[in-house]
């Protein structure tokens, strides 16, 4: 939630420091204030006990000899208006101030929000004219967010500064997955193109609808794409069961389901009333999953990466399961597909996600793809 408010706005709810004294309080550089904003929000993924960051713009429109008198002016008043365990320090050097509320409920929202505004509003406006006054900005922002995955991008970038940071170190490496991924995907649509007319004419053959199933997923940071596989089901079936079941696996509430080639069974609807027999061998074979090469080209998706999700298992996440779709751009093949693939629970896959995310390299691409061919041929988990 993203709460912008005029700095006009008043206020009458008390809310600071009752000795008044900013003396001992600590102001935090870009760098730590950063740090603690990831910290925080990874406690809160756990404990679901939201936190209110409040960023001061004072823009770069200002003379600076007039921003920096007034932004130590604003660091004092910050730091006697908070609590002791709120935080206070830079989110962008000499230009943003930012205090992080913890700890709180919605109703200490609505307090803090008055009382900033107002304290804040007195101070910018005995010390600005009134047009460089107007021009100041100030935003509240709450964590976690409402995810809508009707919108384009649904994650809000000032909460993940540490996922900034880590896309402009890998920069290089970025830019060479990217590379892998455009030649890859060339070459796999070249390479199978005999393929594509031979399983085309067989769902033609074998069922009544288009040959393409056209799916909106949802990819990094929350943006919606059409998704692509060859068609593996009966057209205008009912999606509810599928659903149901999702909601179970997010939850840790699912049951296997018997698989052949594995004794355990999976967690996945093994038998589908949805699918039909031709879609069953797609499925087991992956061939299903070629049009995604299409999805890779066109920068949607990667060659190695999470599975993109539906959503409406969006919807079923746990605040923590979101960081699968922030910190990596999703893929044909990846760790989960090679490591575990159905047979390990919701939770499980999410952290073989994240434990990519956070160590990928072109190399560890290109080690899961030289894996990806022998998970197929043994189709352990693959309906």
């Amino acid at each position: 939630m993203n709460l912008h408010r005029s700095l006009g706005s008043v206020g009458n709810e008390p809310f600071g420091r009752e000795d008044g004294s900013a003396a001992d309080r600590e102001f935090f550089n870009q760098e730590s204030f950063h740090r603690v904003i990831s910290r925080e929000r990874r406690r809160t993924e756990r404990s679901r006990k939201p936190f209110l960051l409040m960023l001061v713009d004072m823009g770069d429109h200002l003379p600076f000899e007039t921003t920096e008198k007034n932004l130590v002016k604003l660091q004092a008043a910050l730091s006697v208006s908070t609590r002791d365990t709120d935080v206070v320090g830079w989110y962008e050097s000499g230009r943003v101030l930012g205090v992080m509320f913890t700890e709180i409920c919605l109703e200490d929202r609505k307090t803090i929000v008055s009382t900033m505004i107002t304290r804040l509003s007195e101070i910018l406006r005995n010390n600005l004219t009134l047009e460089q006054f107007s021009r100041v900005s100030i935003a509240f922002h709450v964590f976690p967010e409402d995810w809508n995955t009707e919108s384009r991008k649904p994650s809000n970038p000032v909460f993940y500064p540490d996922l900034t940071r880590q896309a402009d170190n890998k920069r290089t490496s970025g830019a060479l997955k990217r590379t892998m991924d455009i030649v890859g995907s060339l070459l796999a649509l070249i390479v199978a193109a005999p393929a594509f007319a031979a399983i085309a004419i067989a769902i033609k053959a074998t069922s009544q609808g288009p040959i393409f199933f056209r799916q909106r997923r949802i990819g990094q940071h929350g943006k919606p794409f059409v998704f692509l596989k060859f068609r593996s089901m009966k057209v205008g079936n009912d999606a509810t069961a599928h659903k149901e079941y999702v909601k179970r696996l997010i939850s840790g509430k699912a049951e296997r389901h018997a698989s052949k080639g594995n004794s355990q069974g999976v967690f996945k609807l093994a038998a589908d009333p949805r699918i039909t027999k031709f879609g069953a061998f797609l499925r087991k074979t992956s061939l299903d999953e070629l049009p995604q090469f299409i999805n890779v080209l066109k920068g949607e998706m990667s060659l190695v990466g999470p599975r993109p999700p539906i959503p409406y298992e969006v919807e079923a996440y746990d605040v923590w399961h979101r960081r699968r779709l922030l910190e990596a751009k999703p893929g044909i093949t990846g760790l989960w597909q090679v490591s575990g693939r159905s047979r390990v629970t919701f939770d499980e896959m999410v952290r073989l996600d994240l434990r990519y995310a956070k160590s990928c390299t072109p190399w560890m691409d290109i080690k899961i793809l030289l894996r990806t061919p022998l998970a197929v041929v043994m189709g352990s988990g693959a309906h």
